[in-house]
Protein backbone atom coordinates (compact mmCIF):
# COMPACT_ATOMS: atom_id res chain seq x y z
CA UNK A 1 0.00 0.00 0.00
CA UNK A 2 3.07 2.24 1.02
CA UNK A 3 4.53 1.82 -2.25
CA UNK A 4 1.30 2.60 -4.79
CA UNK A 5 0.97 5.82 -2.12
CA UNK A 6 4.36 6.92 -3.23
CA UNK A 7 4.29 6.20 -6.63
CA UNK A 8 0.85 8.25 -6.81
CA UNK A 9 2.72 11.03 -4.78
CA UNK A 10 5.41 11.35 -7.37
CA UNK A 11 2.26 11.86 -9.69
CA UNK A 12 1.98 15.19 -8.69
CA UNK A 13 5.81 16.49 -8.64
CA UNK A 14 7.96 18.07 -10.85
CA UNK A 15 5.41 19.16 -13.18
CA UNK A 16 5.69 22.06 -15.71
CA UNK A 17 2.84 23.38 -17.89
CA UNK A 18 5.18 22.94 -20.77
CA UNK A 19 5.52 19.27 -19.73
CA UNK A 20 1.75 18.83 -19.36
CA UNK A 21 1.49 20.13 -22.68
CA UNK A 22 3.93 17.99 -24.30
CA UNK A 23 2.46 14.93 -22.48
CA UNK A 24 -1.07 16.00 -23.57
CA UNK A 25 0.02 16.51 -27.28
CA UNK A 26 1.88 13.58 -27.71
CA UNK A 27 -0.29 10.71 -25.00
CA UNK A 28 -3.73 12.22 -24.08
CA UNK A 29 -5.30 11.50 -28.26
CA UNK A 30 -4.34 8.11 -28.57
CA UNK A 31 -4.66 7.24 -25.21
CA UNK A 32 -8.74 8.41 -25.02
CA UNK A 33 -9.40 6.62 -28.43
CA UNK A 34 -7.66 3.33 -27.03
CA UNK A 35 -9.70 3.62 -23.44
CA UNK A 36 -12.70 4.32 -24.50
CA UNK A 37 -12.95 2.00 -27.52
CA UNK A 38 -11.70 -0.75 -25.66
CA UNK A 39 -13.84 0.07 -22.39
CA UNK A 40 -17.42 0.24 -24.42
CA UNK A 41 -16.11 -2.81 -26.40
CA UNK A 42 -15.31 -4.90 -23.26
CA UNK A 43 -18.56 -3.59 -21.79
CA UNK A 44 -20.79 -4.00 -24.48
CA UNK A 45 -19.71 -7.58 -25.34
CA UNK A 46 -18.74 -9.09 -22.08
CA UNK A 47 -19.31 -13.02 -22.01
CA UNK A 48 -22.36 -14.19 -20.61
CA UNK A 49 -21.26 -15.47 -17.39
CA UNK A 50 -19.72 -11.95 -15.99
CA UNK A 51 -23.71 -10.87 -16.24
CA UNK A 52 -24.34 -13.68 -14.41
CA UNK A 53 -21.34 -13.48 -11.76
CA UNK A 54 -22.72 -9.56 -11.26
CA UNK A 55 -26.43 -10.60 -10.74
CA UNK A 56 -27.73 -9.10 -13.88
CA UNK A 57 -31.12 -10.71 -14.68
CA UNK A 58 -31.16 -10.80 -18.88
CA UNK A 59 -33.49 -12.27 -20.65
CA UNK A 60 -31.70 -14.72 -23.73
CA UNK A 61 -32.13 -13.62 -27.06
CA UNK A 62 -31.84 -16.85 -29.66
CA UNK A 63 -28.93 -15.92 -32.16
CA UNK A 64 -30.31 -15.34 -35.52
CA UNK A 65 -28.81 -14.00 -38.90
CA UNK A 66 -29.44 -9.89 -38.62
CA UNK A 67 -32.53 -8.77 -40.42
CA UNK A 68 -33.13 -5.99 -42.82
CA UNK A 69 -34.73 -3.66 -40.66
CA UNK A 70 -37.78 -2.51 -43.33
CA UNK A 71 -38.37 -6.41 -44.40
CA UNK A 72 -38.41 -7.16 -40.76
CA UNK A 73 -40.81 -4.59 -39.88
CA UNK A 74 -43.53 -5.69 -42.05
CA UNK A 75 -43.83 -8.84 -39.89
CA UNK A 76 -44.09 -7.72 -36.65
CA UNK A 77 -46.09 -4.25 -37.49
CA UNK A 78 -48.38 -5.95 -39.50
CA UNK A 79 -50.01 -6.75 -36.22
CA UNK A 80 -49.39 -4.22 -33.32
CA UNK A 81 -48.19 -5.82 -28.35
CA UNK A 82 -48.32 -7.65 -24.61
CA UNK A 83 -47.02 -8.66 -21.08
CA UNK A 84 -47.39 -11.76 -20.75
CA UNK A 85 -43.98 -13.74 -21.37
CA UNK A 86 -44.64 -17.64 -20.78
CA UNK A 87 -47.70 -19.33 -21.32
CA UNK A 88 -49.68 -20.26 -18.66
CA UNK A 89 -51.37 -24.08 -18.83
CA UNK A 90 -54.97 -23.63 -19.64
CA UNK A 91 -58.01 -23.67 -16.81
CA UNK A 92 -60.42 -26.56 -16.79
CA UNK A 93 -63.75 -25.84 -18.18
CA UNK A 94 -67.22 -26.61 -16.41
CA UNK A 95 -67.17 -29.54 -18.31
CA UNK A 96 -63.96 -31.03 -17.55
CA UNK A 97 -62.05 -29.88 -20.85
CA UNK A 98 -59.54 -27.76 -20.44
CA UNK A 99 -59.61 -24.53 -22.36
CA UNK A 100 -56.22 -23.05 -23.71
CA UNK A 101 -57.62 -19.54 -23.33
CA UNK A 102 -59.98 -18.88 -20.20
CA UNK A 103 -60.83 -16.28 -18.23
CA UNK A 104 -57.48 -15.34 -16.58
CA UNK A 105 -56.52 -13.52 -20.37
CA UNK A 106 -59.45 -11.87 -20.29
CA UNK A 107 -58.88 -10.41 -16.77
CA UNK A 108 -55.28 -9.62 -18.33
CA UNK A 109 -55.93 -7.58 -21.35
CA UNK A 110 -58.87 -5.66 -19.61
CA UNK A 111 -56.26 -4.50 -17.13
CA UNK A 112 -54.09 -3.61 -20.36
CA UNK A 113 -57.09 -1.78 -21.75
CA UNK A 114 -57.65 0.10 -18.76
CA UNK A 115 -53.79 0.62 -18.17
CA UNK A 116 -53.77 -1.34 -14.60
CA UNK A 117 -51.75 -3.99 -15.82
CA UNK A 118 -49.09 -2.31 -13.54
CA UNK A 119 -46.31 -2.57 -16.56
CA UNK A 120 -43.65 0.02 -17.72
CA UNK A 121 -45.17 3.51 -18.92
CA UNK A 122 -46.01 3.27 -22.82
CA UNK A 123 -43.92 5.48 -25.25
CA UNK A 124 -45.70 7.51 -27.93
CA UNK A 125 -44.02 6.18 -31.28
CA UNK A 126 -46.21 7.92 -34.20
CA UNK A 127 -49.42 9.28 -35.18
CA UNK A 128 -50.90 8.84 -38.66
CA UNK A 129 -54.21 9.92 -40.41
CA UNK A 130 -56.15 9.23 -43.25
CA UNK A 131 -59.53 10.39 -44.76
CA UNK A 132 -61.26 7.30 -43.04
CA UNK A 133 -58.86 6.00 -40.40
CA UNK A 134 -57.21 7.24 -37.61
CA UNK A 135 -53.64 5.60 -36.11
CA UNK A 136 -51.40 5.80 -33.09
CA UNK A 137 -48.86 3.80 -31.61
CA UNK A 138 -46.69 3.22 -28.58
CA UNK A 139 -44.30 0.72 -27.31
CA UNK A 140 -42.52 -0.22 -23.96
CA UNK A 141 -39.73 -2.21 -22.32
CA UNK A 142 -39.86 -4.45 -20.24
CA UNK A 143 -36.86 -5.80 -18.13
CA UNK A 144 -37.37 -9.25 -19.59
CA UNK A 145 -39.16 -10.15 -22.35
CA UNK A 146 -39.39 -8.74 -26.12
CA UNK A 147 -40.49 -5.21 -26.42
CA UNK A 148 -44.10 -4.69 -26.29
CA UNK A 149 -46.42 -2.67 -28.57
CA UNK A 150 -49.50 -1.06 -28.42
CA UNK A 151 -51.64 0.06 -31.07
CA UNK A 152 -55.06 2.60 -31.61
CA UNK A 153 -56.59 2.45 -34.89
CA UNK A 154 -60.27 3.72 -35.21
CA UNK A 155 -62.10 3.56 -38.53
CA UNK A 156 -65.26 5.31 -39.88
CA UNK A 157 -68.03 4.21 -41.14
CA UNK A 158 -67.25 0.59 -39.35
CA UNK A 159 -69.30 -1.73 -37.06
CA UNK A 160 -67.24 -3.56 -34.04
CA UNK A 161 -69.12 -6.96 -35.39
CA UNK A 162 -67.68 -6.40 -38.71
CA UNK A 163 -64.73 -5.52 -37.67
CA UNK A 164 -64.35 -8.66 -34.93
CA UNK A 165 -65.11 -10.84 -38.04
CA UNK A 166 -62.65 -9.42 -40.53
CA UNK A 167 -59.68 -9.90 -37.94
CA UNK A 168 -60.68 -13.28 -37.05
CA UNK A 169 -61.38 -14.39 -40.73
CA UNK A 170 -57.90 -16.46 -41.85
CA UNK A 171 -59.41 -17.30 -45.39
CA UNK A 172 -59.87 -13.49 -46.32
CA UNK A 173 -56.34 -12.80 -44.65
CA UNK A 174 -55.02 -14.55 -47.63
CA UNK A 175 -57.72 -13.87 -50.55
CA UNK A 176 -57.49 -10.40 -49.80
CA UNK A 177 -53.74 -10.04 -49.19
CA UNK A 178 -53.94 -7.49 -47.03
CA UNK A 179 -51.68 -9.81 -44.84
CA UNK A 180 -49.53 -10.97 -47.22
CA UNK A 181 -47.13 -12.34 -44.72
CA UNK A 182 -49.76 -15.39 -43.76
CA UNK A 183 -48.71 -18.36 -46.07
CA UNK A 184 -50.91 -21.07 -44.49
CA UNK A 185 -53.69 -21.40 -41.86
CA UNK A 186 -55.66 -24.13 -40.37
CA UNK A 187 -57.72 -25.16 -37.36
CA UNK A 188 -56.56 -27.69 -35.05
CA UNK A 189 -59.08 -27.18 -32.66
CA UNK A 190 -62.35 -25.53 -31.92
CA UNK A 191 -65.27 -25.01 -29.35
CA UNK A 192 -68.39 -24.47 -30.17
CA UNK A 193 -69.94 -23.80 -26.81
CA UNK A 194 -67.08 -21.28 -25.96
CA UNK A 195 -65.71 -20.20 -29.39
CA UNK A 196 -62.78 -20.93 -28.56
CA UNK A 197 -60.23 -22.03 -31.14
CA UNK A 198 -56.75 -23.11 -31.64
CA UNK A 199 -55.41 -22.48 -35.21
CA UNK A 200 -51.69 -23.11 -36.91
CA UNK A 201 -50.18 -20.06 -39.13
CA UNK A 202 -46.98 -20.13 -40.46
CA UNK A 203 -46.03 -16.70 -42.00
CA UNK A 204 -43.45 -15.08 -44.51
CA UNK A 205 -39.77 -14.07 -43.16
CA UNK A 206 -37.21 -12.36 -45.43
CA UNK A 207 -35.44 -14.66 -47.41
CA UNK A 208 -32.39 -14.78 -45.09
CA UNK A 209 -34.51 -16.30 -41.95
CA UNK A 210 -36.73 -19.06 -42.04
CA UNK A 211 -40.28 -18.64 -41.86
CA UNK A 212 -42.40 -18.61 -38.76
CA UNK A 213 -44.68 -21.03 -37.37
CA UNK A 214 -47.19 -20.07 -34.42
CA UNK A 215 -49.46 -22.38 -32.62
CA UNK A 216 -52.20 -19.68 -31.65
CA UNK A 217 -55.13 -20.08 -29.26
CA UNK A 218 -57.88 -17.49 -28.91
CA UNK A 219 -61.41 -16.63 -27.89
CA UNK A 220 -63.72 -13.90 -28.18
CA UNK A 221 -65.56 -12.11 -24.76
CA UNK A 222 -68.38 -9.59 -25.16
CA UNK A 223 -69.43 -7.18 -23.11
CA UNK A 224 -72.25 -5.22 -24.94
CA UNK A 225 -71.15 -4.35 -28.10
CA UNK A 226 -67.51 -4.57 -27.16
CA UNK A 227 -65.16 -7.25 -28.03
CA UNK A 228 -62.27 -8.66 -25.97
CA UNK A 229 -60.36 -10.79 -28.29
CA UNK A 230 -57.56 -12.84 -27.15
CA UNK A 231 -55.12 -14.84 -29.14
CA UNK A 232 -51.60 -16.21 -28.12
CA UNK A 233 -49.62 -18.84 -28.38
CA UNK A 234 -50.17 -22.47 -26.56
CA UNK A 235 -47.77 -25.67 -26.30
CA UNK A 236 -49.07 -28.52 -28.40
CA UNK A 237 -46.75 -31.20 -27.95
CA UNK A 238 -48.91 -33.65 -30.45
CA UNK A 239 -48.22 -30.76 -33.50
CA UNK A 240 -44.29 -31.70 -34.16
CA UNK A 241 -41.72 -29.32 -34.50
CA UNK A 242 -39.85 -28.84 -37.80
CA UNK A 243 -36.01 -27.42 -38.22
CA UNK A 244 -38.26 -24.52 -41.13
CA UNK A 245 -40.56 -23.09 -40.41
CA UNK A 246 -39.24 -22.03 -36.67
CA UNK A 247 -41.61 -22.24 -34.46
CA UNK A 248 -42.66 -19.45 -32.52
CA UNK A 249 -43.68 -20.08 -28.58
CA UNK A 250 -43.97 -16.61 -26.85
CA UNK A 251 -46.86 -14.89 -29.09
CA UNK A 252 -49.59 -12.81 -27.75
CA UNK A 253 -51.62 -10.21 -30.03
CA UNK A 254 -55.11 -9.28 -28.75
CA UNK A 255 -57.80 -6.77 -29.30
CA UNK A 256 -60.15 -4.58 -27.94
CA UNK A 257 -62.98 -3.80 -30.08
CA UNK A 258 -65.57 -1.12 -29.26
CA UNK A 259 -67.80 1.57 -30.83
CA UNK A 260 -66.64 5.50 -30.98
CA UNK A 261 -67.52 8.61 -31.56
CA UNK A 262 -67.17 9.68 -34.90
CA UNK A 263 -64.64 12.48 -36.13
CA UNK A 264 -67.65 13.96 -38.34
CA UNK A 265 -68.87 15.86 -35.26
CA UNK A 266 -72.21 14.59 -35.09
CA UNK A 267 -71.96 12.87 -31.91
CA UNK A 268 -72.68 9.16 -33.73
CA UNK A 269 -71.05 6.30 -32.68
CA UNK A 270 -70.65 4.93 -36.32
CA UNK A 271 -66.86 4.83 -35.86
CA UNK A 272 -64.82 1.81 -34.42
CA UNK A 273 -61.83 1.58 -32.47
CA UNK A 274 -59.04 -1.37 -32.12
CA UNK A 275 -56.64 -1.33 -29.54
CA UNK A 276 -54.30 -3.88 -30.13
CA UNK A 277 -51.76 -5.26 -27.72
CA UNK A 278 -48.67 -7.30 -29.08
CA UNK A 279 -45.25 -8.84 -28.72
CA UNK A 280 -43.39 -11.59 -29.62
CA UNK A 281 -39.99 -13.25 -29.68
CA UNK A 282 -38.93 -14.32 -33.03
CA UNK A 283 -35.22 -15.55 -32.34
CA UNK A 284 -34.63 -11.93 -33.79
CA UNK A 285 -32.19 -9.63 -31.61
CA UNK A 286 -34.79 -7.69 -29.98
CA UNK A 287 -32.94 -4.09 -30.87
CA UNK A 288 -32.47 -4.95 -34.49
CA UNK A 289 -36.63 -6.08 -34.58
CA UNK A 290 -37.50 -2.69 -32.99
CA UNK A 291 -35.87 -0.86 -35.79
CA UNK A 292 -37.46 -2.68 -38.23
CA UNK A 293 -40.81 -2.08 -36.83
CA UNK A 294 -41.07 1.55 -36.18
CA UNK A 295 -39.18 1.58 -39.85
CA UNK A 296 -41.98 -0.12 -41.42
CA UNK A 297 -44.89 0.06 -39.04
CA UNK A 298 -47.32 2.37 -41.09
CA UNK A 299 -46.67 0.67 -44.39
CA UNK A 300 -47.83 -2.38 -43.10
CA UNK A 301 -50.77 -0.39 -40.79
CA UNK A 302 -52.09 1.46 -44.16
CA UNK A 303 -52.84 -1.80 -45.49
CA UNK A 304 -55.41 -2.99 -43.34
CA UNK A 305 -57.70 -0.12 -44.23
CA UNK A 306 -58.43 -1.40 -47.55
CA UNK A 307 -58.62 -4.69 -46.46
CA UNK A 308 -61.35 -3.65 -44.23
CA UNK A 309 -63.59 -1.52 -47.03
CA UNK A 310 -63.58 -4.98 -49.33
CA UNK A 311 -64.74 -7.01 -46.55
CA UNK A 312 -67.38 -4.46 -45.89
CA UNK A 313 -68.25 -4.75 -49.70
CA UNK A 314 -68.52 -8.24 -49.80
CA UNK A 315 -70.41 -8.65 -46.46
CA UNK A 316 -73.00 -5.96 -48.02
CA UNK A 317 -73.26 -8.17 -51.19
CA UNK A 318 -73.90 -11.46 -48.96
CA UNK A 319 -70.86 -13.20 -50.00
CA UNK A 320 -70.77 -16.46 -47.07
CA UNK A 321 -68.74 -15.75 -44.31
CA UNK A 322 -65.77 -18.28 -43.47
CA UNK A 323 -65.83 -20.68 -40.77
CA UNK A 324 -62.98 -18.63 -39.21
CA UNK A 325 -65.54 -16.00 -38.94
CA UNK A 326 -68.88 -17.84 -38.03
CA UNK A 327 -66.38 -18.97 -34.71
CA UNK A 328 -66.48 -15.27 -34.13
CA UNK A 329 -70.06 -15.17 -33.11
CA UNK A 330 -69.76 -17.70 -30.99
CA UNK A 331 -68.62 -15.41 -27.50
CA UNK A 332 -68.72 -15.63 -23.82
CA UNK A 333 -70.81 -12.99 -22.86
CA UNK A 334 -69.84 -11.19 -19.25
CA UNK A 335 -70.49 -7.33 -17.54
CA UNK A 336 -67.13 -5.64 -17.80
CA UNK A 337 -68.58 -3.50 -14.65
CA UNK A 338 -68.15 -7.08 -12.46
CA UNK A 339 -64.69 -7.03 -13.86
CA UNK A 340 -64.27 -3.32 -12.63
CA UNK A 341 -65.60 -4.44 -9.10
CA UNK A 342 -63.41 -7.55 -9.01
CA UNK A 343 -60.20 -5.84 -9.24
CA UNK A 344 -60.94 -2.84 -7.15
CA UNK A 345 -61.39 -5.58 -4.82
CA UNK A 346 -58.46 -7.50 -5.33
CA UNK A 347 -56.42 -4.25 -5.46
CA UNK A 348 -57.61 -3.51 -2.09
CA UNK A 349 -56.26 -6.69 -0.74
CA UNK A 350 -53.17 -6.35 -2.09
CA UNK A 351 -52.77 -3.04 -0.32
CA UNK A 352 -53.53 -4.34 2.95
CA UNK A 353 -50.84 -7.24 2.62
CA UNK A 354 -47.62 -6.53 3.93
CA UNK A 355 -44.92 -4.95 1.71
CA UNK A 356 -41.85 -6.54 0.74
CA UNK A 357 -38.96 -5.18 2.77
CA UNK A 358 -36.10 -4.37 0.42
CA UNK A 359 -32.86 -6.63 0.28
CA UNK A 360 -29.39 -5.18 0.56
CA UNK A 361 -27.43 -5.11 -2.21
CA UNK A 362 -25.05 -7.89 -2.38
CA UNK A 363 -21.54 -6.84 -2.32
CA UNK A 364 -21.05 -8.49 -5.70
CA UNK A 365 -22.75 -6.21 -7.33
CA UNK A 366 -19.84 -3.67 -6.72
CA UNK A 367 -17.30 -6.09 -9.11
CA UNK A 368 -17.47 -4.04 -11.96
CA UNK A 369 -16.53 -0.61 -10.19
CA UNK A 370 -13.93 -2.62 -8.82
CA UNK A 371 -12.19 -3.93 -11.69
CA UNK A 372 -12.40 -0.95 -14.04
CA UNK A 373 -11.15 1.33 -11.14
CA UNK A 374 -8.46 -1.51 -10.17
CA UNK A 375 -7.57 -1.90 -13.69
CA UNK A 376 -7.28 2.20 -14.46
CA UNK A 377 -4.61 2.24 -11.24
CA UNK A 378 -2.92 -0.57 -13.04
CA UNK A 379 -2.62 0.96 -16.42
CA UNK A 380 -2.23 4.59 -14.83
CA UNK A 381 1.23 3.28 -12.82
CA UNK A 382 2.64 1.94 -15.94
CA UNK A 383 3.20 5.72 -17.53
CA UNK A 384 5.96 7.52 -15.26
CA UNK A 385 5.08 10.72 -14.14
CA UNK A 386 2.42 12.25 -16.14
CA UNK A 387 -0.17 13.93 -14.64
CA UNK A 388 -2.95 14.83 -17.26
CA UNK A 389 -2.32 11.25 -18.35
CA UNK A 390 -3.53 9.41 -15.38
CA UNK A 391 -6.40 11.76 -15.30
CA UNK A 392 -7.72 10.79 -18.26
CA UNK A 393 -7.22 7.17 -17.24
CA UNK A 394 -9.21 7.66 -14.07
CA UNK A 395 -11.66 10.04 -14.95
CA UNK A 396 -12.87 7.23 -17.86
CA UNK A 397 -12.75 4.90 -15.01
CA UNK A 398 -15.09 6.94 -13.14
CA UNK A 399 -17.40 7.73 -15.74
CA UNK A 400 -17.57 4.20 -16.21
CA UNK A 401 -18.08 2.81 -13.12
CA UNK A 402 -20.60 5.30 -12.06
CA UNK A 403 -23.43 3.63 -13.57
CA UNK A 404 -23.14 0.94 -10.81
CA UNK A 405 -24.32 3.18 -8.33
CA UNK A 406 -27.23 4.43 -9.93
Amino acid sequence: MSALLDLLAGVFRHQTLGGAALELAALAAPLWVAALVGLLIGWAWRPRWAGAVVGEQQAAQLPGPPPAAAELSRHQAAAAVVPRTVVAPAAPAEDGERLPVDTADLMHLWRLVEEKDGGPSWIHMMERNLPTMRYQAWRRDPPNGPPQYRSSTIFEDASPEVVRDFFWDDEFRMKNSWDDMLLQHETLEDCTKTGTMVVRWVRKFPFFCSDREYIIGRRIWASGKTFYCVTKGVPRPSVPRQNKPRRVDLYYSSWCIRPVESRKGDGAMTACEVLLFHHEDMGIPWEIAKLGVRQGMWGCVKRIEPGLRAYQVARTAGEPISKCAAMAHVTTKFNADELVTDDNTEASSSNNSNTEIEKPKHWMNNIPKVLMIGGAVALACTFDGGLLTKAVIFGTARRFAGPGRR
